[in-house]
């Protein structure tokens, strides 16, 4: 049984005729036709009942017409997956992101990625450090984008670019006139901090302590926004990502930079070393460094 005698059969049954079939999957009819007889011996049952002009399915032909057209339409899927797999203009991408990159970074990114790339398809994993990281690891994502390098020595982690954690204080406070505010001015001051499920929240308690001092955390929360929102409202200052404070419209917060040594946090994607990548994840990870590169400056 070959593919081409199946569609052959399904062309002449949806056609009801051998003469529009042989024109649909041009070929010349007496070769099509030959191919449904050469498939009605193998299986050993008239397939079609021929009528004069007349072309109707026996119960043979219906007990094949539909498994046929299954096992077409898996072999037509078979191809259109090879084909995105090597076309580089075709196929799926899938990103993981932890929150506190995600709504900032990757908006603009896909938009311009998908512009360039119409026919292919994006699929966004917003998670965290840990759970991208376990997706990439079992090859449920293509590249993830986390705020620490990979501990893991199966996934390659590379450093896309570095950004500032900036001051946010609530409008009112003293400490808004001033330019830069030092790290020690802060030692009494209440803290709103990411929850300690996110990466950022224990980055900016170590960078503290590596100042001498833990901070007083008043409030968590698992949104920027939300911080951004607390802070606003009084109940604590905090360090926000540069990509956030941009992201700032309507300037909640008071944002200033904090005196050397400026804390900062690094943005790194990461992907299996060993998980085969499709001319399409390539060029995603390039418009990834390139729009990184513009972030970073």
């Amino acid at each position: 049984m070959e593919l081409h005698q199946l569609r052959y059969f399904v062309a002449v049954a949806d056609q009801g005729s051998f003469t529009k079939a042989a024109a649909k999957c041009d070929v010349a009819q007496p070769s099509l036709s030959q191919q449904v007889i050469k498939l009605e011996k193998e299986l050993r049952h008239p397939l079609f009942e021929r009528l004069g002009r007349t072309i109707r399915l026996t119960d043979a032909g219906r007990a094949l017409y539909d498994h046929a057209v299954a096992v077409l339409a898996r072999v037509d899927e078979i191809r259109d997956r090879v084909t995105a797999a090597t076309d580089p203009k075709r196929g799926t991408v899938t990103i993981g992101a932890i929150p506190t990159i995600a709504p900032y970074l990757m908006p603009s990114l896909l938009k311009s990625f998908g512009k360039k790339f119409p026919q292919a398809t994006l699929a966004l994993h917003e998670n965290l450090t840990d759970p991208t990281t376990r997706a990439c690891l079992a090859g449920e994502i293509d590249v993830g984008i986390i705020a620490s390098p990979s501990a893991s020595d199966l996934l390659h982690s590379e450093p896309l670019f570095t950004e500032s954690l900036l001051l946010a204080l609530p409008p009112s406070h003293p400490l808004v006139k001033k330019r830069k505010v030092s790290l020690d001015e802060l030692e009494r001051e209440p803290f709103v901090l990411m929850s300690e499920l996110h990466c950022l929240g224990d980055q900016i308690v170590g960078f503290c302590r590596q100042r001498g001092y833990s901070p007083v955390v008043r409030c968590q929360g698992v949104q920027l926004l939300t911080i951004q929102e607390l802070v606003a409202q009084g109940h604590g200052v905090s360090l926000i990502p540069a990509m956030a404070h941009e992201m700032d419209r309507g300037r909640r917060c008071e944002y200033r930079e904090l005196a050397d040594p400026t804390p900062t946090r690094t943005i790194h994607a990461i992907w299996h070393k060993d998980r085969y990548q499709s001319p399409l994840v390539k060029e995603f990870i390039r418009a990834l460094r390139d729009h990184a590169a513009r972030q970073g400056n």
